[in-house]
């Protein structure tokens, strides 16, 4: 059994005393942002004297970049730029959490701001209305690394029970994804279900329909409340493609994607050009779909465990095993979505959808102007 941290058995009872006082007219406002590895998020807190209204009612604050791999110690003070704003569901309301861009001394974007060159492609293509649904993929694991309620030595029986399983001996950690799920039904997070993976222990959820870059903004903090809340239970949610070597699932992140044109009547042959475009920028496309240049996706892009292989580009409706994917419903309609299936768990969703507008909706000289 995986081992869990000592913080989760301290008594929760006398937590709640605590967290239910009144607060008065004060405001407790997390502010939450990405730190220089491009996967982990930090968070630190300050008092408001009244609750904010809008965004705009949240400070500039400002963080030790040198602690959070983004800065050196002798010039270290980095901005956070408030960007979204959600409810609490830890502190609860009226207090909030806030999503924020990261700027350097010289305020510009801090290299892992992936967000401010996402909102200028999605400025320039909002007239497509291109929508974004992400299905996030994740492993719970004790704080040793090994999965959640797999056996000490050995190994669980073979994948095929577990995917949207129940019992005991099938789904393991529901309790923390339930609760996940409430969170971010409170926090306001555009939720769409979720289910058990394939692997045992592994879990998916899914964001969506956002619209441009609320889509990054909205997986972000979910990721946030997932981590959040795993540490409540003191286990880690692992957002690693391929957390287990062998005959195991890895854990992407696919991406659905639809424009004005791909919904309306005829749609299909819009999917169909954007898939062209796609095809003619796929080794640009890995590059992005993880936040170590493809080297993560290597190991989880074989063309095994419903992937494609990481070196080829292909499509088909309801193809599991291709890079991009046309739902059946789709091919039927001849209208709707497509799926890219390629980027990993631990993607930044800006990048991703950046890549993606950037792709389908450009020309090459807009696309320049938004590097």
């Amino acid at each position: 059994m995986a081992s869990v941290s000592h913080s989760s058995n301290l008594n929760k009872a006398v937590r709640q005393q605590y967290m239910s006082l009144p607060q008065g007219e004060k405001c407790q406002v997390t502010y939450i942002w990405i730190d220089g590895t491009g996967e982990a998020l930090r968070n630190k807190t300050r008092t408001l004297d009244s609750e904010p209204k809008s965004i705009d009612d949240i400070p500039e604050w400002n963080f030790d970049g040198s602690s959070t791999y983004q800065s050196e110690g002798s010039n270290s003070d980095m901005y956070l730029i408030p960007v979204s704003m959600f409810r609490d569901p830890f502190s609860l309301d009226p207090n909030k959490l806030v999503l924020c861009e990261v700027l350097k001394y010289n305020r510009l974007p801090a290299e892992t701001n992936h967000r401010a060159s996402c909102s200028k492609v999605m400025e320039k293509v909002k007239e497509h209305c291109i929508w974004f649904g992400m299905e996030q993929e994740y492993t719970l694991l004790g704080i040793d690394g090994h999965p959640y309620s797999w056996p000490v030595n050995g190994f669980p029986e073979p994948q095929g029970p577990f995917y949207c399983g129940v019992g005991a001996n099938c789904a393991y950690g529901r309790d923390i994804v339930e609760c996940h799920y409430k969170a971010c039904l409170y926090a306001g997070i555009n939720i769409f279900g979720t289910n058990a993976e394939v692997m045992p222990s592994q879990w998916e959820f899914q964001v969506g329909t956002c619209e441009g870059i609320e889509m990054g903004d909205q997986l972000w903090v979910a990721r946030f409340l997932l981590h959040r809340v795993s540490e409540d239970f003191g286990v880690v949610a692992s957002l690693d493609p391929k957390p287990m070597k062998g005959n195991w699932n890895g854990a992407g992140c696919h991406t659905n994607v639809s424009t004005k044109q791909m919904r309306e009547a005829g749609g299909l042959q819009y999917i169909e050009k954007a898939i062209e475009k796609l095809s003619k920028k796929h080794p640009e496309h890995i590059q992005v779909y993880d936040p170590n240049g493809g080297k993560d996706n290597m190991r989880r892009l074989t063309g095994a465990h419903e992937t494609s292989n990481i070196t080829d580009f292909s499509a088909g409706v309801a193809n599991r095993g291709a890079s991009i994917r046309i739902p059946r419903q789709v091919g039927q309609e001849k209208r709707g979505y497509f799926e890219d299936r390629r980027p990993s768990a631990n993607c930044d969703p800006y990048a991703v959808t950046k890549a993606i507008a950037t792709t389908c909706l450009l020309d090459s000289e807009d696309a320049e102007e938004s590097k």
